[in-house]
């Protein structure tokens, strides 16, 4: 069935053509056609790139909580001011990234005061008082760490960070963006109703201008950003919006659906449900190097990948963009790449596929009691019976049989292609016979000589004997995750695992706790997604702070309630360190030979990102870490190719 799809496609384009030629053949031209003057100067033809969005924007207020699509259309808006291509952070409207070495960025020390906000030493922002454990200045590990006793005068570190402008940026009506502007955008995220994470601005002592191209950043005492040198707020224009209370500009035009920038284009129209069209914009600060190279940029809305594959052949669509998910069109991709009928674009992205053990339940938060009803056995507890369910998962198969090969399977809870990305930990293999081994090591048998029947608990510490490992499997009903359930639930019945499967709409399985059964814990095993926007490890998604409670409201990353003083050690130290610092390194790279060998969840695979252009389109640069139209300024297609 596949190779007939772009036949078919190929049958639309000729019957269009045939249409067209006949329409040409019939009609009678009723003027003749006077040539130029040989002295007259054709005008040069606009060029439009066109680019399909899986959905439309639900707001261009940067602050209004911008959905992937929108976050699309704002890149040709507003170039940067940050970017993170190839897990590097590159300035675009700053002179240069600050660093403690150029100068821009210095750690002083800090007298504080009782009743003064500050950060702990548990990363919490908190009022310093008696009895608060902190870090004095210099101190970044957890020997040196002390109890406040409330007279003792007390200095700790505080960064301060300055950020320079570019000179010669503008605003796409004319009017200079200056540090202002960016205090000002501070201002707008710091509204209550504003929808954005409040960490960082919470752990902000002081967000100023100290010129016109200059803006300066103060962390509270104690905070220590390994990332500091992001802490730039994009700049939002003063001149325009102030007039309008910030809780109305989610709701007015000038901000939510025509925002000015200072990127390669401008607003011009928004069609609601069809399109969004962009014009070039005169005052871009790259316009005397030739940028952008299009005249104008068409977003149009598209939900459907087939519809969008066949607008893209008839040359409706010149970039389909990730918001449009082709997962279940890679194979089709493939063959109009061979065919030179289209451009395919796949990248591993920042999203991971994991299978969460379900190691300390919601029930177990009390104490873990194997009498008292409703307490699952603690099948997990022993790490062995972890690593056992690793190694009887053929996650190999599911990524060369779901995802066509063009991902891996991770070998710790970083990209593969992450410079701190540790080489020396390999992936556990799909081996049912090691598999079963651990198991073995962890009390299960095959007690009646059965392999059609689950492995039963003979001496599994904290499990009563006899009880058969039989796991409840959760996830969504998506195509993808029911393909790979068909392949993992074959591959784990191998060793001797039995599945009841279970599948839920997203909007369930996702539900907050205690009810839901992701974030309430209520779970056996359980497939989800996630992933990072930014470039720094997430080692923090597995430490103990992250766990979902009663008393946190339910919220955190750590699903699986996986407890481990070494990896929240290891954790809590790269995060104190700078990424100039060997021992940023070193902790990052502990914490994945922690996670490799206790394994709090087992990844799966790395989802894809994946993108599709016209064939003579160039300069489209799908980047896992990027906006997929981070450089859209230089995209360019058909003959200036070669220019």
């Amino acid at each position: 069935m596949k190779k007939t799809i772009p036949i078919l496609l190929m049958f639309f384009i000729v019957s269009a053509c045939s249409i067209t030629q006949t329409q040409t053949q019939t009609e009678t031209p009723l003027t003749t056609v006077t040539p130029l003057p040989a002295t007259a100067t054709a005008i040069p033809e606009s060029r439009t790139l066109t680019v399909c969005l899986g959905q439309e924007p639900n707001t261009l207020y940067p602050y209004g909580g911008p959905n992937a699509a929108a976050r699309s259309v704002l890149a040709a808006v507003n170039d940067g001011p940050i970017d993170t291509i190839g897990y590097d952070y590159q300035a675009v409207i700053l002179t240069r990234l600050p660093s403690i070495e150029n100068g821009a960025a210095e750690i002083v020390s800090t007298p504080v005061q009782a009743g003064g906000q500050i950060v702990d030493a548990d990363g919490n922002l908190v009022k310093l008082s008696q009895g608060v454990r902190v870090r004095p200045a210099a101190c970044r590990s957890d020997d040196c760490v002390i109890t406040y006793d409330g007279t003792t005068p007390l200095k700790m570190d505080q960064m301060i960070v300055n950020f320079h402008l570019r000179p010669d940026l503008t605003w796409s009506d004319g009017t200079p963006v200056t540090s202002d502007d960016s205090v000002y955008a501070f201002t707008l995220a710091s509204a209550p109703d504003a929808v954005t994470n409040k960490y960082l601005l919470d752990r902000t002592q002081t967000y100023e201008a100290t010129d016109p191209q200059t803006v300066q950043w103060w962390g509270r005492p104690g905070f220590f950003d390994p990332t500091y040198f992001t802490n730039f707020w994009a700049p939002a224009p003063r001149h325009v919006w102030s007039e309008f209370p910030a809780a109305d500009l989610n709701t007015i035009d000038i901000a939510s659906r025509s925002p000015i920038g200072w990127g390669p284009y401008m607003i011009k129209e928004w069609l609601a449900g069809d399109h969004i069209l962009l014009t070039k914009n005169p005052h871009y600060f790259r316009a005397e190097e030739g940028y952008p190279k299009f005249d104008a940029v068409s977003f149009r809305f598209l939900a459907n990948p087939d519809a969008a594959l066949s607008e893209l052949v008839a040359g409706r669509c010149d970039i389909i963009d990730p918001t449009i998910r082709l997962d279940n069109q890679v194979g089709l991709l493939q063959e109009m790449q061979a065919g030179e009928l289209a451009q395919s674009f796949v990248t591993p992205g920042m999203t991971i596929e994991w299978l969460g053990l379900g190691i300390t339940p919601a029930s177990y938060d009390g104490g873990y009691d194997p009498v008292r009803q409703g307490d699952r056995e603690d099948v997990f507890g022993d790490a062995h019976t972890r690593q056992g369910i690793a190694y009887c998962l053929d996650r190999e198969s599911v990524v060369k049989n779901v995802l066509f090969g063009l991902t891996t399977v991770p070998a710790s809870y970083l990209p593969i292609g992450h410079p701190l990305y540790d080489p020396n930990i390999e992936v556990l293999p799909f081996e049912p016979a090691t598999g079963k081994s651990l198991l073995e090591q962890a009390g299960w048998r095959d007690v009646d000589g059965d392999p059609s029947t689950p492995i039963t608990a003979v001496n599994v510490e904290n499990v009563k004997a006899g009880t058969p490992l039989q796991l409840n499997y959760y996830t969504t009903t998506a195509t993808q995750r029911r393909q790979v359930v068909d392949i993992l639930s074959q591959s784990l019945a191998q060793c001797g695992i039995g599945l009841n499967v279970q599948y839920f709409e997203q909007n369930d399985l996702y539900a907050p706790g205690p009810t839901g059964a992701l974030f309430g814990r209520h779970f056996d095993l359980i497939e989800y997604a996630m992933g990072v926007n930014g470039i720094e490890p997430p080692c923090g998604w597995f430490t103990s702070a992250e766990i979902p409670l009663a008393s946190n409201s339910w919220i955190g990353t750590n699903v699986t309630a996986f407890k481990n003083d070494e990896f929240d050690a290891a954790c809590r130290i790269a995060q104190l360190s700078l990424p100039d610092e060997q021992t940023y390194e070193d902790s990052y790279r502990q914490t994945q030979v922690l996670f490799s060998t206790e394994l709090p969840a087992i990844p799966l695979y790395y989802h894809l990102r994946i993108a599709a252009t016209q064939p003579d389109l160039c300069h489209f640069d799908l980047d896992a870490t990027a906006n997929p139209l981070w450089n859209i300024e230089a995209i360019d297609m058909g003959e200036a190719c070669g220019n």
